[in-house]
């Protein structure tokens, strides 16, 4: 048996003692595959002998519902371990799992370790709980490949012409801006919030440069290098632009559904009730705000 699955028959057992009883005595020895189901208040392995009898005057369905939500979350965190992945929800929001955990990896949160905790980035700050049936499906996410040391000196001069100063930035901003109709300070919060400004940044689930772009994304907007900044955003402009169009030129909409994908925008009727998107959003828009506020107060000083 693989050592997780010795783990996880483990994490059953100590589960079924906290909350079946004391007359429950249960010895769990399946495998993966094996198919568990419940016959007469037993819980028996199709093709096995019984494995559990008397699970004490609890209710046994809901017994049963708890242990196979218990199931699912402990599958899921045995066998994925940091490894960054994209996973869909029931409700067809997607997102970029940077690791997992459950809430009750802390003393405040072991009332609802029946949950997964989705990490959205290598912080311990920016997550959402959920509960592992909302769990569609999940990918993972490849490996950013081992840089070849024989492109090593291409590529830091590639990175020297691709660095730009606050003006380079700034112009190109504009220039995106102008082409979609979008403010050049609306364009800046945005790549702030996504890069800090950095052509080269690279998160851990792949979205890459200035406005941060999934291989996905970028791919459907023919975008060849997301390194490239007058590419990538111009692009990355340019969908923002179609989200806004959309949305009805909502900005709270169109931010989240940059942030969190048109689906979960549409099936909420709004801004999804997600702690990072929300918090993306308001960012986003306060700094937009500020900037909006100090280029109207400098216009202003000029003309007097």
């Amino acid at each position: 048996m693989p050592a997780a699955w010795g783990r996880l028959n483990s994490a059953i057992l100590s589960f079924l003692r906290r909350h079946a009883g004391p007359s429950a005595l249960v010895i769990l020895r399946f495998a993966q595959d094996d198919d568990a189901y419940e016959e007469d208040g037993i819980l028996r392995v199709r093709g096995r002998e019984e494995l559990a009898s008397t699970v004490g005057e609890r209710d046994r369905v809901t017994l049963m519902r708890s242990l196979l939500g218990f199931l699912v979350c402990a599958w899921l965190l045995v066998v994925t371990g940091d490894a960054a992945e994209h996973i869909t929800l029931r409700n067809g929001f997607e997102l970029n799992c940077d690791h997992r955990g459950t809430p009750g990896d802390t003393a405040a949160g072991a009332a609802a370790s029946s949950l997964v905790r989705l990490y959205l980035d290598a912080s311990e700050t920016n997550y959402i709980d959920v509960a592992p049936a909302e769990i569609v499906s999940v990918e993972a996410l490849p490996e950013p490949p081992a840089p070849d040391p024989a492109r090593t000196s291409a590529s830091q001069t590639a990175t020297a012409k691709t660095e730009l100063t606050p003006a380079e930035l700034r112009q190109l901003l504009a220039a995106a801006g102008a082409e979609h109709d979008l403010d050049v300070d609306l364009l800046a919060s945005v790549v702030h919030a996504e890069s800090a400004s950095n052509a080269h940044a690279v998160s851990r689930t792949g979205a890459r440069g200035l406005m941060q772009l999934m291989p996905g994304t970028a791919a459907q907007l023919g975008v060849k290098d997301s390194f490239a900044p007058e590419e990538n955003v111009h692009s990355g402009t340019g969908y923002l632009d179609s989200l806004l169009k959309r949305y009805h030129d909502n900005l709270a909409l169109a931010l989240a559904a940059y942030n969190a994908g048109p689906r979960a925008v549409d099936r909420y009727h709004g801004v999804p009730p997600y702690r990072e998107t929300r918090a993306y959003v308001a960012r986003i828009i306060h700094e937009f705000n500020q900037r909006y506020a100090a280029r109207q107060a400098a216009a202003l000083a000029m003309a007097h």
